[in-house]
């Protein structure tokens, strides 16, 4: 639904607060009432609560949307300054775009960010993909202007974001920089410490749209937004991706299973002992193993002490790039991850995918909902009363300690899953579980794929 009357931005707060404990209907039915955020003049040049940070930057900012530009507004402008999984989430609801629009597919830019550059000739086939570093953007005054002065040369007639957790200084600046005709964003997830930022650009956007409560998934949220805008339900469509058909040299042909034990929060790795565990029971069954990450994500303790020179392990931690991992899980008999953006990768290039996930945010990015989650994908969680914490956990004597969620979950639990999706490979080897064939549910005393709004 869109949002309709008058509010000042003091009131953000309080409308997320009050989402939060909203169960109605996350689904959209067609658009409502429009809603605006008002501010002063007066507010709106001496705004109370901001960061240092963006006094920084507001010269050049203003500078920016305000430099002379002599051509036509063309095309719409999409902001995505988020990482490779929501982007991937994301990706599908981008079709709909051009017929929302009016306009060729050739007339949308997609402006993302630089950690999925590589990924975005085959990804984004037909439209125009600009890609910056979003952290020096976030941190980095010139190279900020350089960049919002391109943004403002682009022109375009429509700028559009839909984040629900995004950064206000990052993705609703470039929205406001650009200068468009008309701008349309979603109203974002508000803290205390971001309302001041949200209220100043909200105050400046001609459409918000109210995609859902928290936790509603992304996927849904994305298709909320598109549903608003058409006036009609656009029903959530499973993440997918193109990608080439290249079998990595690596494996020499033979079936493996990708295991990707890192994480960018140490607290949401769960334990390499079981990854090496898994590995071993793989290798039992004849697969070959590919660990994939960051340099030393699997290699680095006790827990794996010998498993690379045992026959079947490559170990190809730090030496793929992103076109290259995307090879290895397209080509997988199976993949094994924590909640990281290959996970997401994976479930969207239809390759079996088992992914291990904690309470944080549960539900907002996995599980998947039940209306897009394909049969591909298994999510293994172990549901506490702590769920939601934001990764903010009062049960860890520090940051780099193990989330207990996901601490929580036994080696026999994930290879469970992993048994379902490599189906009769599995069921044949004396000792295994009983399976269910792939994508019957396994009920809801296990912890996996409940429907979720």
């Amino acid at each position: 639904m869109r949002l309709s009357a008058d509010r000042s931005p003091d009131t953000l707060e309080t409308m997320n607060d009050h989402s939060s404990r909203t169960n109605g209907d996350s689904s959209a039915d067609g658009a409502g009432p429009q809603q605006t955020f008002a501010a002063t003049a007066f507010w709106r040049a001496l705004p109370a609560g901001m960061r240092r940070r963006w006094w920084m930057f507001r010269p050049l900012d203003l500078i920016a949307r305000h430099w002379p530009v002599f051509k036509k507004p063309r095309g719409v402008l999409v902001v995505r300054m988020d990482g490779i999984g929501d982007m991937v989430l994301f990706r599908r609801a981008l079709d709909h775009y051009a017929e929302i629009f009016g306009v060729e597919k050739s007339e949308i830019t997609v402006l993302g960010c630089e950690s999925w550059e590589k990924l975005s000739a085959e990804v984004f086939d037909g439209y125009r993909v600009l890609a910056i570093d979003e952290h020096a953007f976030a941190r980095r005054p010139f190279y900020r202007f350089r960049v919002s002065l391109w943004v403002r040369g682009l022109a375009p007639a429509v700028a559009v974001c839909d984040s629900y957790m995004r950064r206000a200084l990052m993705a609703d600046s470039l929205v406001w920089v650009s200068a468009a005709p008309r701008t349309v964003v979603s109203l974002p997830f508000v803290s205390e410490r971001t309302r001041s930022e949200f209220g100043y650009y909200l105050s400046q956007v001609d459409e918000i749209i109210d995609t859902g409560p928290y936790p509603t998934h992304e996927i849904i949220r994305h298709f909320n937004f598109i549903s608003a805008l058409s006036g009609n339900t656009v029903k959530p469509e499973t993440p997918s991706i193109q990608w080439r058909d290249q079998v990595p040299p690596t494996v020499d042909g033979e079936a493996y299973a990708v295991l990707n034990p890192g994480s960018n929060e140490p607290g949401r790795r769960w334990p390499l002992a079981g990854y090496a565990g898994l590995a071993r029971r793989l290798l039992g069954l004849g697969l070959k193993v590919v660990f994939v990450g960051r340099p030393g994500e699997w290699s680095d303790g006790h827990e794996t002490e010998g498993l690379a020179q045992e026959e079947g392990v490559i170990d190809l931690t730090g030496k793929t790039d992103l076109p290259g991992l995307l090879d290895l899980l397209n080509h997988a008999r199976l993949v094994i991850s924590n909640d990281t953006g290959p996970a997401h990768l994976s479930i969207a290039l239809a390759t079996p995918t088992v992914v291990i996930v904690g309470g944080g945010h549960f539900g907002s990015f996995v599980p998947y909902p039940a209306q897009a989650s394909p049969a591909n994908a298994r999510f293994v969680f172990q549901e506490m009363e702590c769920y939601h914490c934001f990764w903010r956990c009062h049960r860890r004597a520090n940051k780099f300690q193990l989330f207990p969620c996901i601490g929580a979950l036994t080696e026999d639990r994930v290879w469970h899953d992993c048994e379902i999706l490599l189906g009769a490979d599995v069921s044949e080897v004396p000792g295994s579980l009983a399976i269910e064939a792939p994508g019957e549910a396994v009920g809801e005393q296990a912890g996996h794929e409940r429907p979720l709004t």
